[in-house]
C-alpha cells in the first residue's frame, strides 16, 4: 500500500464511521473509484482497531461511570448517567440482536449486498429516513431517561447497519430520534451502543488475521499510521457530530447522502462490469 492509500482510507474511516455518512460505502466506493488494489485483512483490523480506540478515548469517563454504576460502585460526576444507573446492561442488551445477525448474516453481507448499487440506495434510502426521524422526534429525553424499550429499538435499528451504504449512527441516531431523544442524546448512546459491536469486530478480525499467519512485516509501519490516523480523525469526527447536533438538524448529512447516492447509481450504471 502507498502512503497516500494509508492515509485517505484511515481518515475516511475515522470520520465516515461517526458521521452518519456511512464508513462501508466510502471505504468501498473509494479505491473502487481510484482503482486501487484491495487492502487487505491486515490494514482492515487496523482500521477497526483506530476506530474502536476513538470511541473507547472519547468516551473513557462515560464507560468508567456507567461500568462501576452497573456493578454497584460509585464512579463519575456526570449526573445523567447518575440518574440511569441500568445503562450497563441497557448497552449489554442492545448489543445482542447486532452479535446475532453479524454471526448469521456477515458472509451474505460483505459478498452478495457490497454492491456500488446496493450501497448507493442505501445511502439515499436512510437520507429519507434520517429526514422522517428528525422531523417527527419531538427530542425532549436525556440519556437518563433511556429505557428497555429504546434500548431494544435502537439496537435493533444498529442491525441494519451490516448492509453497505447504511451507516451504523445515521440508523441508531433515527431510532433515538424516533423514541424522542434529543439530538445530542441520541448520537452519544448510538456511539456507546456501537462500542461492543466494533469491539467483536475487531476482535473477529484479529482471529482472522491470526489464521492467516499473523501481520506480514511490510504492513507493520501502514498498520500504526492507520490505526493512529483513524483513531484521531474519528475522536475529532465524535466531538464534531455532537457539538453540531446541540444546534442544528441532520439536514445537512441528509442532502450530503442523496446526492452521493445519486452519483454512485450513476456509477454504477454506467461501469455495471466493474
Amino acid at each position: 500500500m502507498s502512503l497516500i492509500q494509508v492515509v485517505v482510507l484511515a481518515l475516511l474511516q475515522g470520520f465516515t464511521e461517526f458521521l452518519p455518512i456511512s464508513s462501508s460505502a466510502h471505504l468501498a466506493l473509494t479505491p473502487w473509484l481510484l482503482g486501487w488494489k484491495d487492502q487487505g485483512l491486515a490494514f482492515d483490523i487496523a482500521l477497526h482497531a483506530g476506530t474502536l480506540l476513538a470511541v473507547l478515548l472519547y468516551f473513557f469517563r462515560d464507560w468508567v461511570q456507567i461500568i462501576a454504576q452497573g456493578l454497584g460502585a460509585q464512579a463519575g460526576f456526570d449526573p445523567e448517567l447518575k440518574r440511569n444507573r441500568n445503562l450497563l446492561w441497557l448497552l449489554a442488551a442492545g448489543s445482542i440482536p447486532i452479535g446475532v445477525a453479524g454471526l448469521l448474516f456477515k458472509n451474505f453481507v460483505e459478498t452478495t449486498l457490497r454492491t456500488p448499487m446496493v450501497m448507493g440506495s442505501m445511502l439515499i434510502v436512510v437520507a429519507l429516513v434520517m429526514e422522517l426521524a428528525d422531523r417527527a422526534g419531538r427530542h425532549h429525553r436525556g440519556i437518563d431517561h433511556i429505557s428497555m424499550i429504546d434500548t431494544i429499538a435502537i439496537g435493533f435499528a444498529q442491525v441494519l447497519a451490516l448492509v453497505p451504504g447504511t451507516s451504523r449512527s445515521g440508523i441508531t441516531i433515527s431510532a433515538g430520534l424516533f423514541r424522542n431523544l434529543d439530538r445530542p442524546t441520541a448520537a452519544r448512546f448510538s456511539f456507546l451502543l456501537s462500542t461492543p459491536a466494533v469491539a467483536a469486530a475487531a476482535a473477529k478480525a484479529f482471529y482472522d488475521l491470526s489464521k492467516q499467519g499473523g501481520v506480514p512485516a511490510e504492513m507493520r509501519v501502514p498498520l500504526v499510521v492507520g490505526i493512529v490516523l483513524s483513531a484521531l480523525s474519528g475522536c475529532l469526527a465524535i466531538n464534531l457530530l455532537i457539538r453540531y447536533l446541540e444546534k442544528h438538524s441532520l439536514r445537512f448529512f441528509v442532502y450530503y447522502r442523496i446526492i452521493l447516492g445519486i452519483i454512485v447509481i450513476a456509477l454504477a450504471f454506467r461501469h455495471p462490469a466493474e
